[in-house]
This record gives C-alpha cells, sequence and structure tokens, in this order.
C-alpha cells in the first residue's frame, strides 16, 4: 500500500489537533473523518481548531477555511452554497444534512463530529461514492413521459391543483441525505431504491402531463424495490429541504392496492 506523504513544508500531522493561531479567543473544534486511497493511515480523524471570529457561520465555511488556509489536502463536495445543489451533504454531529446549510453555533458544546454519507464506499475523505444511488434514479426514467404531442402554439397545461400535487416532490435536490439515513437501504441498498429514489419516481407519477403511469408502477412491483420502506421515518427528520419521502412512497403503495382492486 502506498504511503502517506506531505510536502515538506507541511505543518500538517495526521491524527493530530492543529491548533488555532495563537490569540485565538472564540475557538470550535472540528474533528473530521479522512479517508485516502493513497494513503497507509485509513481510516483516522483529524482535529482542527478554528477562530470563529474569522469564519463564516455556517459548517461549509469553516471547511473551506481549513482547506484553504490550513490543510490543502482535505477533500469534500461543495457548489452553490445555498442548499439548492446537494453537493455538501454529509453527517455533522450524528445528522445528515447540507454543510453549507448547518450553522456551526448548532453545536453549543464539545467538537463538531464530520463524516461522509454513512453506509457508501469512500472516495476521499468526505466525499461518498454515488455511482449505485444515480443508477437507481435512472431506473426510475425521472423525467415527462408523453405520447400525445404537445399543443403546437404552447405549452402542456396543468391546472393549479394539478401543480399543488406536485409540492413536497419538486424541491428534492438529490443531496441522498435520505437513503444515506435509511436502515432498509443500508441493508437492502442494493434491490431497495431507498426514499430518494421513490420520492422523484412518485414526483413523475404525481404529473398530471405524464402518461406513463402504469408502466412506472409496474416498474417498481417488486418485493424489494418499493417494499422495503417500513416506515421508519429516518428520511423525514433527516430531509434538509423539509419534504416527507415517506409520505410519497405511501402513495405509491396506496396506488398500487388500488389498481388490484
Amino acid at each position: 500500500m502506498a504511503t502517506f506523504t506531505l510536502p515538506k513544508n507541511s505543518t500538517i500531522q495526521p491524527g493530530k489537533t492543529h491548533k488555532a493561531e495563537a490569540g485565538a479567543k472564540n475557538v470550535k473544534a472540528f474533528k473530521i473523518y479522512r479517508w485516502d486511497p493513497d494513503s497507509g493511515e485509513n481510516p483516522r480523524t483529524d482535529t482542527y481548531e478554528i477562530d470563529l471570529e474569522k469564519c463564516g457561520p455556517m459548517v461549509l465555511d469553516a471547511l473551506i477555511k481549513i482547506k484553504n488556509e490550513v490543510d490543502t489536502t482535505l477533500t469534500f463536495r461543495r457548489s452553490c452554497r445555498e442548499g439548492i445543489c446537494g453537493s455538501c451533504s454529509m453527517n455533522i454531529d450524528g445528522l445528515n444534512t447540507l454543510a453549507c446549510l448547518k450553522p456551526i453555533d448548532d453545536n453549543v458544546s464539545g467538537e463538531v463530529k464530520i463524516y461522509p454519507l454513512p453506509h457508501l464506499p469512500v472516495v476521499k475523505d468526505l466525499v461518498p461514492d454515488l455511482s449505485q444511488l444515480y443508477a437507481q434514479l435512472r431506473s426510475v426514467e425521472p423525467w415527462l413521459k408523453s405520447e400525445t404531442p404537445p399543443p403546437p402554439d404552447g405549452e402542456r397545461l396543468q391546472s393549479k391543483d394539478e401543480r399543488a400535487k406536485l409540492d413536497g416532490l419538486w424541491e428534492c435536490i438529490l443531496c441522498f441525505c435520505c437513503s444515506t439515513a435509511c436502515p432498509s437501504y443500508w441493508w437492502n441498498g442494493d434491490r431497495y431504491l431507498g426514499p430518494a429514489v421513490l420520492l422523484q419516481a412518485y414526483r413523475w407519477i404525481a404529473d398530471s402531463r405524464d402518461e406513463a403511469t402504469g408502466e412506472r408502477l409496474d416498474n417498481l412491483q417488486d418485493p424489494f424495490r418499493l417494499y422495503r420502506c417500513h416506515t421508519i421515518m429516518n428520511c423525514a427528520r433527516t430531509c434538509p429541504k423539509g419534504l416527507n419521502p415517506a409520505a410519497a412512497i405511501g402513495k405509491i403503495k396506496q396506488m398500487m392496492v388500488e389498481r388490484e382492486t
């Protein structure tokens, strides 16, 4: 196995606490999971002390400060910093959430503990491998399917009531906090689609403009793809957008029953 090395002038000591600068008064420690495919010290946690007087209010601000000013080897995903892209999803103080929406002040004492989303292979540090989740998303074909041609002089229309049925569904940003918080997905992730993907599936089933409802339900009619949901509700508890995937899954199950009667 390759040996983990740092530049000769680096002050980083793997596995040690990296102290805040002298004179810092408002100090918070961030304990961060580290895993590097080229390292001989896997896994480990590194602790970084940050002066909050010189840092933004969110956990993502602290991560960016650490990467820019303390340890350039720290690896994580981020993009919009506004809770829209879902890139910075990770496990912070035991809860899956978005680092850009998680205030540092939520941790009132002790270290802020930061880990990658659980029960997924780790690419590096806080970056999980989402390949399986995206493959499952593709399997439900999350796009409008219709054999009826659109109006020649406009778009496909919905009533206000029809549009309202999509509220609580379209807001999903595919951060996968819910799926990686679901015990059923932990143990059956190779066959169970999980709350994020099933919420996406229902978003198109519920769309009045879509004409593939029967085909979509057939695709989910499987003992594992849909029915491994046991309404544990971790998905609703952890969703950073306040959505309820379990409710969407329940509606799919209800439609399955109704079409058999």
